[in-house]
């Protein structure tokens, strides 16, 4: 067994003695999967889609020949290895074969073009990459330059077009090894897998996550928010190689013995529709971006919803609107959450039977949270801080930053988030912010995710985004970017919106300029693209 890397959060502490959690020192995360085999669910389905379905006695061995075949390329332990996958069997496949082989899976957004896959690559030492055919050439000559990339493993199908040294097609090759392997001996502390941050403030930051982490996360917020049971089938829209969508489609249905939906290409509507109505999840997870789109498209109506028992919804707030419009078609009010990929997922989040409009939600048992001014003092109730939060789920270094890791990840553990919200006294969180995105427009202080929120409830709005930008003369207006319910003479809606704004806030915050778009762009995890909408 190998040293495990200091982990800030004490093993013992608030959250864990909160939830009862406790792991033995020597744990591989490979358990969340193999554990079902010994509590006798084997011929349970632990995947099902329009690949197939897939049993856990199935997806265990198809994970050991995957662990295996890594092992078999001379990769060592602790070494990384990069999954540039779909949502298919391959990837949890992949995943645990990978963990229980002691090694350490990237989770990789599919969207990632090659001079960012280069990054990666370096950055991660990575000499395995495992890939569909259909992304093969991204690994073109700049995405492997100067990497130690020697091995790209195409996981469906075979493909040409890239300039890794050597290829396997994994569907011949896995055929070949075993389909037992004992799970490696690591440390509770050990890095299980990493996933990168987003990029945009700045180059992505590879964030690693230990052994405990998916077991704690599971703990604190699937048990005391999804209680799932063996007899649930999740659905998430949002992608694997996504913190949410990884817990909503990995962690949290394995760790119940629950069935998951693994719907591969892009989400569009008509195929989210199609596959409620022939799989019949339990539990849907979304972003309110999706849910926008769902409750406007055609053939929602005759949609058949019944076999949802909960939906979810976490990355962005949610507006009222959206709320109700969902509300309105399928019968459930969605539950509202917020977390992070430094944290692994969902550390606030609304209940069933307690939430509020336009609130993040509730403390998240498990999770420690504090909301302090910029010196560092706790503020009170009603009144507006930076969040602060701990569990043992929270990475604790991002990859070859200690400049980054130091300004996030503070003594004891604890994440400041740089977001920044207001606790009411029913213990209720509601997000105004980033604590440095504060911009001064006509000589006055405004924040534009206000302005967002506020345009988002016109009736007229279907979908919207709100940013500062500079002016030639070097001052700052707001801009805002919207996507209307139905056309509407730009002129005259413009006027509507911006006498909304100044109605129901104060009057100088409202924006300067409208542009009306037919849809806004989406980064690969499904939120707004906030750069990409700044160049418009």
């Amino acid at each position: 067994m190998t040293r495990g890397i200091d982990d800030k959060v004490p093993q013992d502490g608030t959250g864990a003695r909160e939830i009862g959690f406790a792991v033995p020192q020597v744990y591989n995360a490979s358990r969340i999967l193999f554990d079902n085999l010994a509590q006798g669910r084997g011929d349970r389905p632990a995947l099902v889609g329009p690949g197939g379905t897939t049993t856990y006695a199935q997806l265990c061995k198809e994970a050991c020949r995957w662990g295996n075949g890594l092992l078999s390329l001379g990769l060592l332990r602790g070494d990384r290895v990069l999954l540039f996958l779909d949502d298919t069997a391959a990837y949890p496949a992949a995943f645990f074969g990978a963990v229980r082989a002691g090694l350490v899976p990237l989770l990789i957004n599919t969207l990632t073009p090659p001079d960012l896959l280069q990054f990666y690559l370096a950055d991660s030492g990575a000499a395995v990459a495992v890939a569909d055919a259909e992304f093969a050439t991204r690994f073109d000559e700049v995405a492997c330059k100067d990497t130690k990339l020697r091995t790209l493993i195409i996981a469906s199908g075979e493909a040409g077009g890239h300039a890794a040294p050597q290829a396997l097609a994994a569907d011949g090759w896995l055929a070949g090894f075993p389909d037992a392997l004992a799970e490696a001996d690591t440390d509770r502390n050990e890095m299980a897998f990493w996933m990168y941050s987003s990029g945009s403030t700045g180059r992505p930051k590879g964030i690693v996550h230990l052994q405990h982490d998916m077991a704690y996360s599971d703990q604190a917020f699937a048990r005391n928010v999804l209680k799932l049971t063996p007899d649930d089938i999740c659905f998430s829209v949002p992608k694997i190689f996504f913190a949410y969508g990884f817990g909503n489609s990995i962690t949290f249905p394995f760790s119940a013995g629950a069935a998951t939906l693994l719907l591969p290409g892009q989400p569009k509507p008509g195929s989210i529709f199609a596959a409620i109505a022939r799989f019949r999840p339990t539990v849907f997870f979304g972003l309110p971006t999706l849910y926008t789109s769902l409750t406007k498209a055609a053939g929602a109506d005759a949609t058949d919803f019944s076999s949802l028992r909960m939906a979810v919804s976490a990355a962005e707030v949610l507006s009222a609107d959206v709320f109700n419009g969902w509300t309105k078609l399928t019968g459930l009010e969605i539950v509202e959450g917020l977390g992070s990929t430094e944290v692994l997922h969902i550390y606030l989040c609304n209940r069933e039977d307690n939430k509020k409009p336009g609130a993040a939600g509730l403390r998240v048992p498990g999770y420690e949270l504090a909301l302090k001014d910029k010196d560092g003092r706790d503020v009170a109730d009603d009144e507006e801080g930076i969040l602060w939060v701990r569990g043992d789920s929270a990475t604790p270094l991002y990859w070859n930053r200690p400049d980054k890791t130091a300004e996030t990840i503070r003594q004891g553990g604890w994440i400041y988030t740089g977001d920044r919200f207001i606790r009411d006294s029913d213990g209720f969180h509601f997000f105004r912010g980033r604590a440095d995105d504060l911009v001064k427009i006509s000589g006055q202080w405004v924040y534009p995710l206000e302005v967002e929120l506020c345009l988002a409830e016109h009736p007229e709005v279907r979908e919207c985004a709100v940013y500062a930008a500079e002016l030639p003369d070097r001052r700052m207006t707001l801009k805002a970017v919207v996507v209307m319910n139905k056309p509407a003479d730009e002129g005259d809606a413009t006027k509507r919106l911006q006498d909304f704004v100044k109605t129901k806030l104060l009057p100088y915050k409202y924006p300067r300029e409208i542009l009306f778009i037919d849809e806004l762009p989406k980064t690969g995890t499904g939120k707004i693209d906030r750069q990409a909408v700044m160049r418009m």
